[in-house]
C-alpha cells in the first residue's frame, strides 16, 4: 500500500494522483488533508511516515509547494530515506542508489511528467551493491 499525504498547496495534485492510483488499482492510504484550507505540512508527513514505520504501507508520496519542507519533516524520522524529487531521473536514482521510501514532489510538476515519476519511484528497485547496501546501512544507523 502506498501512502499519499500533501498540505494545502497539494491537495489537487495529491486527487490527481489518488485517481490515478484508483485507475490503475493501486491500492493507497490518503493521508489527507482533504480541502484547500491552511494546514502545517508538518502534521500531514508526521502521519505518513510514522505509518510506514508501523509498516501499515510500503511507499510514501509526499506533495507541498516545493518538495522542501516534506523532505526536511520525513527526513527527521529515523528510518524514513526521503528524496525531493524534480525528474525521472532524480527519482530514478533515488530508488537505485539510497533505497528511498518516500518522496517529495513541489505541486507544480506537470501531469504526465508527475504520473511517470510516480510509476518509476514504484517500480524501480534498490541496486543490491555492498557499496549502496554499505551507504543505506549508514543512513539507517543516523
Amino acid at each position: 500500500m502506498i501512502g499519499i499525504a500533501s498540505d494545502h498547496h497539494g491537495v489537487n495534485d495529491k486527487k490527481k494522483i489518488i485517481k490515478y492510483f484508483e485507475e490503475n488499482n493501486k491500492k493507497y492510504k490518503d493521508f489527507g488533508p482533504f480541502n484547500e484550507e491552511n494546514v502545517d505540512y508538518v502534521d500531514y508527513a508526521l502521519d505518513l511516515c510514522n505509518s510506514l514505520k508501523r509498516g501499515e504501507i510500503e511507499k510514501g508520496i509526499l506533495i507541498c509547494k516545493t518538495g522542501i519542507g516534506m523532505s526536511i519533516t520525513a527526513n527527521k524520522i529515523k528510518g524514513i530515506r526521503c528524496a525531493r524529487v524534480l525528474s525521472t531521473e532524480d527519482v530514478i536514482l533515488t530508488r537505485e542508489h539510497n533505497d528511498a521510501n518516500v518522496i517529495a514532489i513541489p505541486s507544480n510538476i506537470e501531469e504526465e511528467k508527475l504520473f511517470k515519476m510516480i510509476d518509476l519511484f514504484l517500480t524501480t528497485n534498490f541496486i543490491e551493491e555492498e557499496r549502496y547496501i554499505r551507504r543505506r546501512t549508514k543512513l539507517n544507523n543516523l
